[in-house]
């Protein structure tokens, strides 16, 4: 993990890949828990029998879900402790080139791409990349926006 203790310290960062983190297993359980905390229970997803049938030959984890992970992804990757406070801001774009089958492995990598002052602190613009193991496509790929206030 990298440690940023300063401003100064992610713009020398910007451009510079870090990671990949471990792999992590995404199984049914944790399909059908986003499943009930979101309430997408579409079959896809939650219905083994009928989604073995499908398209994918098994269910698939839900999109959002993998784009969910990303804190759970940057915490192996790096902590900023510049500033007050850290907040999410939003996401400029993210897409999902590849299904996520149940019992896939994904780990993720992350960039920051541009850091620009705003005007409650600085806005920081990271990529990640959710790799899914064995697939020539990620699974995710998602700019996020984190605010750094003073």
């Amino acid at each position: 993990m990298i440690v940023f203790a300063s401003v100064d310290d992610i713009r020398a960062a910007l451009g510079t890949t870090i990671g990949p983190t471990e792999w992590m297993a995404v199984d049914q359980n944790r399909i059908n828990a986003f499943a009930d905390t979101t309430g997408d229970h579409q079959w896809i997803h939650v219905d083994t029998e009928r989604a073995a049938a499908g398209p994918f030959g098994s269910t698939i984890a839900h999109g959002y879900l993998t784009l969910s992970l990303i804190p759970q992804f940057a915490a192996q990757l790096f902590r900023i402790e510049a500033g007050s406070a850290r907040i999410n801001y939003g996401v400029n774009k993210v897409r999902f080139p590849a299904a996520v089958p149940t019992d896939a492995r994904l780990r993720a990598s992350v960039e920051f791409v541009a850091l620009k002052p705003g005007t409650a602190g600085e806005q920081l613009t990271t990529r990640y990349t959710i790799e899914l193991e064995n697939s020539h496509k990620p699974a995710c790929i998602a700019e996020t926006l984190t605010l750094l206030l003073p």
